[in-house]
């Protein structure tokens, strides 16, 4: 929440500025992210007032003003804004000023005419495009109250003024009002704030004449009280309080609508304002909403309704969504001249589920969502009364419509003072203990030790001993607690085995030259199933904000590819990343997803670049598959791992991919991106892998133990083969080591050849069989026989020519 320093002063005494106040109150329990000061850097800014307005004469729009800006002289200045008009009262940076993004105003010509200066919009002095009137939002700001030419312009403005940014938790909602904040800063400094409540002076006509009201069911709306003003002009607020909207981020819109946004900044109450003449029955009833009955928002959007939602109504049709926002059938419009005033507390939970349902969130809602000081709903309902009738000269009919009502009642909790130093290690007095009760503003009843305390219902976020012990610690100070150390053998922290090798992967992959990305859990639905290694059910969102989040991710990949796109986009094309991170599969008929840990990692583009001694590198599938190999060889996994060709597959190479299998379980997938997706998305080529590292940690592993040097040589045999271009290299070295004996120690691919003198369905594979004794030198007989079994297997089983 957006805390206007000179508000606050006039609400409690604050003993120091803003900056030291912000960084007291984040000690104490509220924490304040930042503090704004509106006018720094801006200087020589001052009203003005346009005496006269001639037309440029070598430009068909801008103007030459001549301005009264308490000079002895007028100020001749340029204007290009379509809304400038003699007589206006202005905002004026002279010559030498310095406006919003530190621009500094020069004295200048403009096609020939001099510009003594320059005539302001509000977003030139820094205010954003979301606060400033709509009105102005393509001209200059014209000042509706009466001000002294040469005077003070970001005075006028309220710009002198310090912003504080309140981080509001949801317990501590009675905070969302100023009066909220003027008791916590009170209790701070230990003073009491000073409210002043005015009365309301009441025509003659009763309300009961103009209106009835009706809550169908008063678990909708425990709380529901309502009034009205008769005879409004509708018309641009005074300045104070359009200061006071800004300031604290809301847009003045008129005089009606700003006195219900400026009482819900002040009392944390949200109200709602009906134009009386479009009730056609003059009736308010509060009901649940029929299914698909429709309703159009004030912000133009039509939606069907569901008996989930509270509505408004005027006994027939909805005018409002409860709690959230009005409806544009009742809108307060330039026409108006009969307000109804609304002010009530509705059930938490439905006005929560309605706003997101809806995309509906706003500080009203949120404020009906976290609660309201029930005590209040009558004080600013009547003050919104009285604040409308002032400045739209009408006149607030006799009494108030209340069809339900909460009786405001203090919650009483006991504590002993034992078991607040008991809490806090502290040695409080019951003196000081009272005097804090005191500061918050709570009666306090206390006898040997005992305290009966009797919290104001502003504060409902309190109500057992423990809430009010932290009250206590927090206003005497966290930083005045004792501290000492502890006195029982402390348990040494560690990372867990899975925490160990999550840790040592991500390390394994940086040391291969990969660099980490983070991506989005969330996705889009066509890209949340794609690379995935299992088939299952996806998890939507209910209410995505937008399409690209709107289902959980299944994959690792999409997202790094999507990091690929956004750096190609910017020229950079070498990329090596990964991300280790969470997917989020489902099992058909569960209702949850499962959370597995996967790791997944892009490469494209050139290994190392082109020099004076070699050429470029690019990246290919065997360069990745070695990364890949590295970190699963750190796994030590009992079941080595194989590759199955994987040519089914929309979004990989049918050639350059595979399946990463351990056992009868996919693992992981390796390849580069189908030719058709890289031209799709606009890439070049592209390599990616994917691992399961749930399964990897499952599976039984082998221990690392060092072996002797051995003491006797080996024997090596070669043998190149003939075979179908389909048989795979795995199936070959899988034939070969399971009939070469038991002193096969190595087997390597050193050649592959296709092309003249092969025909085309066939390949050449060239072999090293490596052979070695631990215990004595092999024989040649023996290393022959072994041979003789190899070569006989694979004619037989992989019908393979032995060349």
């Amino acid at each position: 929440m957006d805390v206007s320093y000179e508000w606050l002063k006039e609400l409690v005494d604050v003993p120091v500025d803003a900056d030291e106040l912000g960084e007291k109150v984040s000690r104490t329990g509220i924490e304040v992210d930042s503090v704004t000061h509106l006018d720094a850097g801006l200087k020589k800014i001052v009203v003005g007032k346009v005496v006269s307005l001639t037309d440029h004469p070598d430009s068909d729009h801008l103007h030459i003003a001549q301005v009264d800006t308490g000079d002895d002289e007028l100020r001749q200045i340029v204007c290009g804004a379509p809304n400038i008009a003699a007589g206006q009262t202005v905002i004026v940076a002279l010559p030498g000023a310095r406006i919003g993004d530190n621009v500094k105003i020069k004295r200048s010509k403009m096609r020939g005419e001099v510009s003594d200066g320059m005539i302001c919009a509000l977003q030139e002095l820094g205010f954003s495009d979301s606060v400033a009137p709509k009105a102005y939002a393509d001209g200059i700001y014209v000042f509706n109250d009466t001000l002294t030419p040469g005077s003070d312009a970001l005075q006028a403005l309220g710009m002198h003024d310090a912003v504080l940014d309140f981080e509001i938790t949801p317990n501590r909602a009675d905070a969302l009002g100023m009066r909220g904040v003027a008791w916590e800063v009170g209790a701070t400094y230990g003073n009491r704030p000073h409210f002043e409540n005015r009365p309301v002076i009441e025509g003659d006509t009763p309300i009961e004449e103009l209106l009835t009201a009706t809550v169908t069911d008063p678990a909708d709306a425990p709380s529901y009280q309502m009034r009205v003003v008769e005879g409004v002009k509708i018309q641009d607020s005074p300045l104070w309080l359009q200061r006071r909207l800004w300031n604290a981020g809301v847009r003045p819109i008129n005089n009606i609508v700003d006195v219900t946004n400026l009482i819900m900044l002040g009392y944390g109450q949200p109200l709602h304002a009906f134009d009386y003449d479009k009730l056609a029955n003059k009736q308010i009833v509060v009901r649940r909403a029929q299914a698909k009955e429709h309703l159009t928002t004030l912000d133009g959007n039509d939606h069907e309704l569901d008996p989930e939602d509270i509505v408004i109504t005027d006994g027939t049709k909805p005018v409002a969504l409860a709690g959230v926002m009005g409806g544009l059938n009742s809108e307060i419009t330039d026409d108006t001249v009969n307000v109804v005033i609304e002010a009530a507390k509705f059930a938490p939970v439905n006005i929560r589920k309605t706003a997101l349902k809806y995309n509906l969130r706003s500080q009203a809602s949120s404020r009906f969502e976290k609660g309201i000081d029930v005590a209040s709903i009558n004080l600013a309902l009547d003050e919104a009364a009285r604040l409308m009738a002032e400045l739209g000269d009408g006149t607030v009919a006799k009494g108030h419509l209340s069809a339900t009502a909460i009786k405001p009642e203090p919650v009483v909790v006991d504590i002993t003072l034992a078991r607040i130093n008991h809490v806090l290690g502290t040695q409080l007095s019951s003196e000081t203990v009272t005097k804090l009760f005191d500061q918050l503003g709570f009666g306090v009843k206390q006898h040997d030790g005992e305290f009966s305390v009797s919290v104001p219902p502003r504060r409902w976020d309190i109500s057992i001993d423990s809430d009010l012990i932290e009250e206590v610690a927090r206003l005497y100070g966290f930083d005045n607690l004792p501290s000492t150390l502890p006195t029982t053998t402390m348990t040494i922290g560690q990372f867990t085995p899975k925490q160990k090798r999550l840790r040592r992967t991500r390390k394994i992959l940086e040391g291969l030259g990969l660099s980490q990305v983070i991506t989005y859990s969330l996705t889009s639905v066509d890209e949340a199933s794609q690379f995935a290694l299992a088939p299952a059910a996806g998890t939507q969102v209910a209410f995505p904000m937008t399409q690209d989040h709107a289902k959980l991710r299944e994959n690792l990949v999409a997202g790094l590819i999507n990091a690929e796109k956004y750096n190609v986009a910017r020229k950079q094309t070498d990329l090596a990343i990964y991300e280790q991170g969470r997917v989020f599969p489902r099992t058909q008929g569960h209702q949850r997803p499962e959370e597995k840990e996967y790791v997944a990692g892009l490469l494209t583009g050139n290994i190392t670049n082109k020099n004076w001694h070699q050429a470029a590198h690019p990246v290919d599938f065997y360069y990745v598959k070695g990364i890949v190999e590295q970190l699963l060889g750190d796994y030590r996994l009992a079941t080595p791992v194989r590759y199955e060709a994987l040519r089914d597959s929309r979004e990989l190479h049918p050639g350059q991919s595979a399946k990463i299998m351990l056992g009868a379980q996919t693992v992981g997938l390796i390849g580069r991106l189908h030719p058709a997706y890289e031209h799709a998305a606009g890439l070049a080529q592209t390599y990616v892998f994917e691992l399961d590292l749930e399964a990897l940690m499952q599976a039984p592993r082998t221990q690392m133990a060092a072996k002797p040097a051995p003491k006797f040589p080996s024997m090596t045999r070669d043998i190149a083969i003939l075979v179908a271009q389909s048989v795979e290299n795995a199936a070959i070295e899988s034939v070969i080591t399971a009939n070469g004996g038991k002193y096969l120690r190595d087997v390597t691919l050193f050649d592959v050849y296709s092309g003249k003198n092969i025909a085309n369905h066939q390949k050449s594979l060239a072999y090293t069989l490596t052979y070695r004794r631990d215990d004595q030198t092999l024989t040649e007989d023996e290393v022959n026989t072994a041979f003789a079994k190899v070569t006989t297997a694979l004619e037989e089983q992989l019908g393979a020519a032995i060349r």
